[in-house]
């Protein structure tokens, strides 16, 4: 029996729960993930605000979208990924 290819199967949303810098301002963030191939729209959400750090919802839509590139672009910008809380795909 074959096993299916990954590729196959293409990522069309995701929803994470994070923890951002406080000083990262909101649209720096957006445009980076949005620069992303396979992205084509990102929406924020604050969620808390503490001293340091807040707590965001990102919502990131597109037609193929590279978790990995996502996770590795939100490190880079300080931004921890608490939990996916969502995930739409389907069949390419």
């Amino acid at each position: 029996m074959e096993s299916r290819e990954e590729s196959e199967i293409a990522i069309k949303k995701i929803v994470l729960d994070a923890l951002k810098p406080r000083d990262l301002d909101l649209r720096e963030l957006s445009a980076r993930i949005c620069s992303l191939n396979g992205v084509s729209e990102v929406e924020i959400e604050v969620r808390e605000v503490d001293v340091k750090t807040e707590t965001v919802k990102i919502i990131v839509r597109g037609s193929d979208i590279c978790y990995d590139e996502v996770q590795e672009e939100l490190s880079e910008l300080g931004v921890a990924i608490r939990s996916l809380d969502g995930i739409v795909v389907y069949k390419k």
